[in-house]
Formats: structure tokens, sequence, C-alpha cells
């Protein structure tokens, strides 16, 4: 990566009447801007860490300089956008601060979704104060407060004006199309997901933004902002993850390689590699555990956060007692082969 910048996209997006960003879609952001690139860039007046609008005349230009430095995929992507009327917009980030902007927020957002930089690398601080609230449609994205004319004259042609949801975040597909991925349900993973190779996210599966897998993997149950599951790692049906965002307070929750979260459990703690939670046991910070030896005899009792990030552990609950229990587990979850096949 260039020592002069961060990440560079240009992009094409949506405004509304009064001219703020809702969304931006950048074709092909960058991380690896090369030094040729960024010297161009400072030279031409293109200062880094900001946002800069493009019209027309000025996208050509700018698409000449990307041509001349070295970054023809650039020059590319400027003269589809000049052809046009769309608002368009470069940003140049000099360094990963807290984005400031719609437009530098939704390059972050993309440079996860594209396998640039994973889940808790990029500081996404303050992000859900800078996105606005967006009414996603099947015309694109619409300002809330002029949807009913929208509407409105939607039925007055004669058509529906489909609103699919209201949120901050869009679906990732609309954006991002990982290679080697099945997502049963796109609406259930939100931009900024990371989505590694092979992963699987079945019809109930929710990945968040600023979390994901690092594939192969099965996600049936719901992944929070901020986790990231590792290789090998299976995510039941109906289980949860806690995320920083909902009580997990700073802890980064995270799943290891191959491990198994069962159906209607949740995690609070982080895991190693190799771990089980049994179907249905919730286990978070605060959960008592009792720590049994390879004769499953009791050596003492503990409170999970004490096993966080530890490796080989089984979590189950003793149907005669009651009590949370941990031991060891020697055996790896194997992901079913076929499921995982994407081609």
């Amino acid at each position: 990566m260039s020592k002069s910048l961060y990440a560079l996209g240009i992009g094409i997006g949506t405004q509304n009447a009064h001219g703020d960003w809702l969304e931006v879609y950048f074709p092909a952001p960058m991380m690896d801007v090369g030094d040729e690139l960024a010297a161009a860039l400072g030279s031409s007046g293109y200062t880094a860490q900001a946002v800069h609008a493009l019209d027309a005349a000025a996208l050509s230009e700018f698409g000449r300089l990307c041509a001349t430095a070295g970054a023809p995929e650039l020059w590319s992507t400027c003269e589809a956008m000049a052809g046009s009327n769309r608002p368009a917009v470069l940003v140049v980030l000099n360094e990963d601060v807290a984005p400031a902007s719609v437009p530098e927020a939704y390059l972050k957002l993309q440079l996860i979704s594209h396998r640039l930089v994973k889940p808790q690398q990029t500081n996404l601080d303050g992000v859900f104060a800078v996105l606005p609230n967006v009414a996603w449609t099947s015309e694109g994205a619409i300002d809330l407060e002029e949807l009913p004319a929208r509407q409105l004259a939607a039925r007055l042609q004669g058509r529906d004006l489909e609103v699919s949801c209201v949120d901050k975040f869009p679906k990732m597909t609309n954006y991002v199309v990982p290679t080697g991925v099945r997502i049963a349900h796109t609406a259930r993973v939100r931009l900024g997901a990371y989505l590694g190779e092979g992963t699987t996210v079945m019809h109930e599966g929710f990945v968040n933004f600023n979390a994901g897998t690092e594939g192969p993997g099965m996600i049936e149950g719901r992944i929070s902002a901020g986790i990231f599951i590792g290789a090998g790692s299976d995510v039941g049906g109906g289980a949860s993850i806690m995320g920083t965002l909902s009580g997990g307070g700073d802890i980064v929750i995270s799943m290891g390689r191959d491990c198994l979260l069962g159906a209607n459990a949740g995690l609070g703690i982080p895991l190693g590699d190799r771990c089980t939670i049994e179907a249905g046991l919730y286990v978070t910070a605060g959960t008592k555990v009792a720590v049994l030896d390879a004769d499953g005899q009791q050596v003492s009792t503990i409170k999970a956060r004490e096993l966080s990030g530890k490796s080989d552990l089984l979590f189950r609950r003793n149907s005669l007692t009651g009590r949370v229990e941990c031991l060891a587990n020697k055996s790896a979850i194997a992901l079913n082969e076929e499921l995982h096949a994407h081609n």
C-alpha cells in the first residue's frame, strides 16, 4: 500500500433534492494506491482526506490523469461515468480515520465487502450518525421526506413503487457480490459484511455490517456487527452471536476455526478453534461454568469470560443438574463439502 494514501474510490450515487448524498456505489474501490497515482493526485489538486464532486468535464480530466499515472481501470470507470447524468464523486482517504461524510462511509463499507479489509480493521466510528435513514425502493434510494411525492407520482403513472426497507444500510448484493458465496436471502446481508470464499448464508442467516466470515462456513444464525467467524465454522439455525452494539461492550466477540454454535444457541465470549456450544445454550461472559477434567469430574467453577479465546472446548448443559459444563473437545467440526460447493 502506498504510504501516501489509505484508500481511494470513484463512485456514482444518489442525492436528495437538496443535493445531500443518500448513497454511493464504488465499482472498484482501491487500497493499493501506487505512489505514481498518489503523486499525480496531489499535484492536480485532488487533496487527500477529501470528497470531490465530479461533473462530466472533471470526470474526463480525472480519467486522463489516471491513464497517465498507470491506473487504466480508473480511467475506464471515469469514461463510463462521464456519459451519465448521475452525480459522481471521488473520495480520497489519506489515513484511516472515522468517516465524516456519506461518500466516505460508503467507500469504507465497500472496502470490507470487496474483501480489501476485514471487519474491525477499518475505522467506522460514528458511522450511524453519518448515514441517513433511507427508503430503499424499486427505483433506488429515496429521501424519506420525498417518498410520499414519489409514491404518488408512481401511482399516477400506473406503477407501484415498492419500498423493500427503511434503513441506514442497504443490502450488500446491490453493491458487491463476492466470488464463491451462496446467499439464500440477500436482504439479510448488509453492506459492509465480509463473506469469505466458500461462505453459505442460508435463508434465516444474517450478517451485519463490519462483520463476517473467513470462509468456508455455514451461516444459519445471526452474526452481529463486529463479529468475525473463522474458516470451517458453523453458526446453527436460530443461533445468535452477541455484538458490540448490543450488550457486548468493548469486547470483540469472535469464533475461531472449525467451531460449531448449535441451533438456537448463543455466544457472548470470544472462542478459539475447534469449540462447540450445544444447541439451545447461550454462553455469556458472566455464565457460571463447571470445568470438567478428562474423567468428567468437576475441577472448578468459573465465569465463562475466563475461557475467552481458548480452543478445544465443549460447552453443554447438564440435563440432570441444569449447570453449564465445559470439557475438552478434540473433534473438529467437518462441514458438508457438497453444501459448500459454489461452482
